[in-house]
């Protein structure tokens, strides 16, 4: 079912970008078009970086990693952080090395911060870190409440705040270090060259009643498939539940139920209150109304009408 090798294309690499909000479908849509088109996946979704924190990510299994390669998926420890930089530079790797061997890159993911990172060929802002600065702002943090600062962030620059999660306190503490270093906002200070690659972003959308159902499900078959457990084991293996990994959605919640901090029911509950909040973060990176998105309903099958779009995105750049 192959579509053969890649086309050679007349300047810059062209690259296919599958975005939509979290549990929309783009994990088993994006393998079958990889399937047929002779592609690989390049993962876009931050949380898929760290080993070992595979349920509540939503990782894709061993089966479907079999069925095309993945690249960006596993390769991080939990203790560590990558930032938007490191995940650009492995990204624009990956996709080069995909092109090399005459295949499709797939840029797949739900966070919009990292898709924009690579297509629009962003630059982070020039102010470097400041540790004393940064100290500071963890200090009022801690003592002021974990939302303080991020109530200081939607004050000084309410767009910043809009696409940045409240409880991800590292973001916010960056983000308002830059704006005391500089004295502007820091929505206004990323850097953007013209797009390295020649791009076809394809959009999966849903009702948003479906989605919030779909949602839910996989809430209770993360917590039935060991959820609990596996959040055990990393803390158990000495990873910290301070770190930006843990976090992560689901992650923080469980560290609370087996704290006893709060009941599952309650960090169930958690859960799916944080993930409406982010799937309405990602429609903002995402707009419906954005000319450059592909918007396809995801329960209507549309995998041959995808394909036939990404084929024709191919042969316009066809070496004569």
């Amino acid at each position: 079912m192959s579509s053969g090798n890649m086309p050679k294309v007349k300047g810059r690499t062209s690259l296919v970008v599958i975005v939509g909000p979290t549990a929309v479908g783009k994990t088993e849509l994006s393998i079958q078009l990889a399937e047929r088109l002779n592609g690989e996946i390049v993962s876009a979704d931050s949380r898929l970086f760290y080993r070992d924190m595979d349920i509540g990510t939503a990782k894709p299994t061993p089966e479907e990693r079999a069925r095309v390669p993945h690249h960006l998926v596993d390769v991080a420890d939990p203790r560590e952080t990558w930032s938007l930089a490191l995940f650009q530079k492995a990204a624009a790797e990956a996709i080069a090395a995909i092109h090399a061997r005459g295949r499709t890159p797939f840029l797949v993911g739900g966070s919009g911060q990292y898709i924009h990172a690579v297509t629009r060929g962003w630059t982070p802002p020039a102010a470097a870190p400041d540790a004393s600065l940064r100290a500071e702002l963890q200090a009022q943090a801690e003592a002021k409440g974990p939302y303080w600062l991020y109530e200081e962030l939607q004050k000084l620059d309410p767009a910043a705040a809009e696409k940045i999660d409240p409880r991800n306190l590292r973001r916010t503490i960056r983000a308002l270090e830059v704006i005391r270093l500089t004295g502007r906002k820091f929505s206004e200070q990323r850097g953007q060259a013209e797009g390295p690659y020649r791009t076809l972003t394809i959009g999966l959308t849903r009702p948003r009643a479906e989605l919030y159902a779909r949602l839910d499900a996989r809430i209770e078959a993360m917590f039935a498939a060991g959820l609990l457990e596996e959040v055990r084991r990393l803390l158990e293996a000495g990873v910290s539940p301070t770190l930006p990994a843990m976090t992560s959605i689901g992650y923080g919640e469980c560290v609370a139920a087996l704290a006893g901090r709060l009941t599952v029911e309650e960090a169930k509950a958690g859960m799916r209150r944080r993930t409406r909040l982010f799937v309405r973060r990602q429609a903002n990176w995402f707009k419906a109304d954005d000319p450059s998105i592909h918007w396809f309903e995801a329960g209507g099958h549309p995998l041959s009408g995808i394909e036939e779009l990404i084929r024709n995105f191919l042969e316009k750049e066809k070496t004569p």
